[in-house]
């Protein structure tokens, strides 16, 4: 109630205001205290007098300002109290009901919070069980790692032994990983390697070769093989078989291509040495043909003789034979030595002015001899006018109508073979010669006309071979022929026949004048000792002696020779090596041991081409000549000896001689004299050295066809050698260093051949003339 009362009271005040409510207040304070000391009064006294009045009105007046103030003052806080207090509850509803829903929140929270570390509590049991598993696996791994790292290591160390280059490069070229064998050859550490492209690491047309070969692999998706020479750091070059294939990740996807190189370098080196054993075996019976030609020329000659002498019909055709026997196997040796040449393109047509009617005569008389031999018919013609001379290689030309002739011959078994000739004359000076060699022979069947040219090869009929043979005629023959600038034709029918026919372009000449004979040259007339065993060669060499004014003695065995030597004195011996009873090595040492002949000039002759005459030298010869003899050669042989009076060489004049050839005397006396023979002697060990690996490098770039470095390395060769005044090697090598020379491709080889067989013992020499100089 009390609370009411207070409330309504505040409201009143707070209604009517401070002010209006105390002057209210005021008049009801003072009103109350009238009435109560009036109803006092009149209580008590009974009566009100105005002094009783007055008494409250004063002290009401004097009193209740300040109790209404203070009162009111106190009214006015605790309604500012209440009010404030108001807020308070009403904010702390706002507080209890933001507390219901942060507790609400809270519990919810806790709830998720609690469901959060449940699920928490079982992603560490996953996590842990994952753990555990993943432990396992790594360990499980790093065993396979492990496994793997050994494999790994060990496939790593077979593909770093292997002697072949293996890499890795991916689609646009880039290397990826190598081997040692790598490193090796390009100079570079894989580390190095890895990242570059083979711009970077090969000379530029290596590299150009890498990428082609590269894009010609990707566009196929197929491996691809081929050869590329490859230069090692040190300069020396070496033959690589390349090898690439296309490499694929296990998905599938290209990731570019391995590379493999092998060495081949010494299967290079044998297959030169085979071919060059090839090429020495062919010349070594070319030099036979050579040597065999002589007597078979002198079988003809002296058959062609007996057949103009008196001779019974049986007599007549065994001279026939003999004289056909002998030109065609002259024939076939003229084609071994022409087959030798084609193959080291060393083939020469020498055109002379010749008598053209003469020599188809000539032909044609053989070829009549040949076809009289089977019991074939014989044709001859000459269509229209021929000219009187032309320049033409009579060898060659002769060569092949016999090859022509012969094989008409051979493959005819009746009817008759015919040669007609005819020339068209040019306007520009030229005259177009035909040679037609006719036969009525089994002919050629049309799909074997392409391959009648071929080496080794021969016609077939029936399954059988009509004729034997070498095979190698036409061949040589269509060479010789396109070498003159003319061309072989064939056409054929079989069971009819062929008909060959040879087109020369030729020049028309004057004609010729008979040869004179030489003039005899003003020489001494010397006593001559010929030794030979061939009769045949000892009638051309006498003929040739004597035809020069000298007096020739013969003599066919070694004993023979030495009897002679014993009965007169000679001035000159021409000694053949291969005798009956000795060697003339044997004759010659014989010789020399007496003191009569110490001075006798003694010339080997020799049938085999002459290169290095030291063996002979060796061996109590002063010089030495190859067969047959000629008057050049015989001239500057007496020359050598009788040239001026008192002219024969001792042995130390020779020696000197010797030197000079093969050492710079003159100035490895100033290199003596200013540095000292024991500073040179140095010099010579470093040479020693150094050679093997010069050459190396320079078979090497020759073997891979680099001409330029192969002569910048025989210019360096040619530099060591002239420090030292190696002569002959520096000689050599100066030939060797200029590529640009005429015939330098032919002479090369055994320029550097000489090189390699000669410099060990000009080295020697060096050295003996050093220790000589340093005593």
């Amino acid at each position: 109630m009390m609370t009411i009362w207070a409330q309504k009271f505040t409201e009143l005040l707070t209604r009517l205001g401070t002010a209006r409510f105390s002057v209210a207040l005021f008049s009801l304070i003072l009103l109350i205290s009238l009435v109560g000391t009036s109803t006092t009064d009149i209580l008590l006294h009974g009566n009100v007098t105005v002094y009783d009045l007055l008494t409250p009105l004063i002290l009401t007046l004097l009193t209740a300002p300040w109790v209404l103030y203070f009162f009111l003052e106190m009214i006015s806080q605790l309604e500012k109290s209440r009010r404030h207090l108001f807020q308070l509850v009403e904010q702390l509803e706002e507080l209890r009901e933001q507390d219901k829903l942060l507790n609400q929140s809270l519990k919810d929270k806790v709830e998720q919070l609690n469901f959060e570390i449940e699920e928490r509590k079982k992603a560490e049991f996953a996590r842990q069980d994952a753990i555990d598993r993943l432990s396992l696996e790594v360990v499980e791994r790093k065993k396979t790692q492990e496994s793997l790292g050994e494999q790994t290591a060990l496939l790593r160390s077979f593909i770093n032994s292997s002697p072949d280059m293996i890499y890795f490069r991916n689609e646009k070229g880039i290397f990826y990983g190598c081997n040692k064998a790598v490193e090796t050859v390009t100079g570079k550490k894989e580390q190095e390697l890895i990242g570059l492209s083979p711009f970077e690491v090969y000379p530029n047309e290596v590299a150009m070769r890498a990428i082609e070969t590269d894009k010609v692999l990707f566009e196929n998706n197929q491996p691809i093989t081929y050869e590329q020479w490859l230069q090692y750091p040190d300069g020396r070059k070496a033959l690589f078989e390349m090898r690439k294939v296309p490499f694929f990740s296990a998905s599938g996807r290209r990731l570019g291509l391995l590379g493999f190189g092998r060495d081949i370098t010494e299967r290079k080196k044998s297959a030169d040495a085979l071919e060059k054993a090839a090429r020495e075996k062919t010349q070594f019976i070319a030099t036979l043909s050579h040597e065999l030609r002589t007597p078979l020329n002198g079988i003809v000659g002296l058959a062609r003789m007996l057949r103009d002498s008196p001779l019974n019909e049986q007599q007549l055709s065994y001279i026939n034979t003999i004289y056909v026997s002998a030109e065609t196997l002259g024939n076939l040796f003229n084609d071994i030595i022409d087959l030798d040449k084609a193959d080291r393109r060393r083939l020469a047509i020498v055109p002379e002015p010749q008598d053209l009617p003469a020599f188809t005569k000539d032909v044609a008389t053989l070829a009549e001899l040949m076809a009289s031999q089977r019991g074939l018919g014989w044709q001859f013609e000459r269509q229209g006018e021929l000219p009187e001379c032309v320049e033409m290689d009579a060898t060659r030309t002769r060569q092949i109508l016999w090859n022509l002739l012969g094989n008409a011959v051979k493959f005819t078994e009746q009817g008759k073979v015919g040669l007609t000739v005819s020339a068209d004359v040019q306007p520009d000076g030229k005259a177009m010669l035909r040679f037609c060699v006719t036969d009525t022979g089994i002919g050629i069947p049309k799909h074997e006309i392409d391959k009648i040219f071929a080496m080794y090869y021969q016609v077939e009929s029936g399954g059988k071979m009509h004729a034997t043979g070498t095979g190698i005629g036409l061949a040589v023959s269509k060479n010789l022929a396109e070498a003159m600038g003319g061309q072989l034709l064939v056409t054929s029918t079989p069971g009819q026949g062929s008909t060959f026919t040879l087109l020369l372009p030729l020049p028309i000449c004057k004609a010729l004048k008979a040869p004179a004979l030489p003039e005899p040259n003003g020489q001494k007339v010397l006593q001559i000792l010929l030794v030979e065993d061939i009769e045949l060669n000892v009638t051309v060499a006498k003929a040739v002696l004597e035809k020069m004014g000298h007096q020739v003695t013969v003599a066919m065995t070694g004993q023979a020779a030495l009897d002679a030597c014993a009965m007169q004195m000679f001035d000159l011996v021409l000694l053949d090596i291969q005798l009956p009873d000795m060697s003339g090595f044997d004759v010659a040492c014989t010789l020399r041991e007496k003191a009569e002949f110490a001075e006798l000039p003694i010339v080997a002759l020799t049938a085999n081409v002459i290169k290095d005459k030291e063996q002979y030298l060796e061996n109590g010869m002063d010089d030495a000549i190859s067969k047959p003899l000629s008057v050049a050669t015989v001239s500057a042989i007496i020359d050598e000896f009788y040239g001026e009076p008192g002219a024969m060489l001792n042995q130390r004049r020779h020696e000197e001689e010797q030197e000079d050839k093969l050492l710079d005397t003159n100035i490895l006396g100033q290199f003596v004299e200013a540095v000292g023979a024991a500073i040179m002697l140095q010099s010579a060990d470093l040479l020693a050295s150094q050679m093997p690996d010069y050459l190396k490098v320079l078979e090497s770039n020759l073997m891979a066809g680099d001409k330029k470095e192969a002569c910048e390395m025989a210019h360096k060769i040619k530099g060591a050698a002239a420090a030292v005044g190696l002569k002959r090697i520096q000689q050599l090598a100066n030939l060797a260093q200029h590529g640009d020379a005429p015939a330098w491709d032919e002479n090369i080889q055994e320029w550097v051949d000489e090189i390699v067989e000669q410099w060990q013992a000009d080295l020697a020499l060096l050295r003996q003339w050093l220790n000589e100089r340093s005593k």
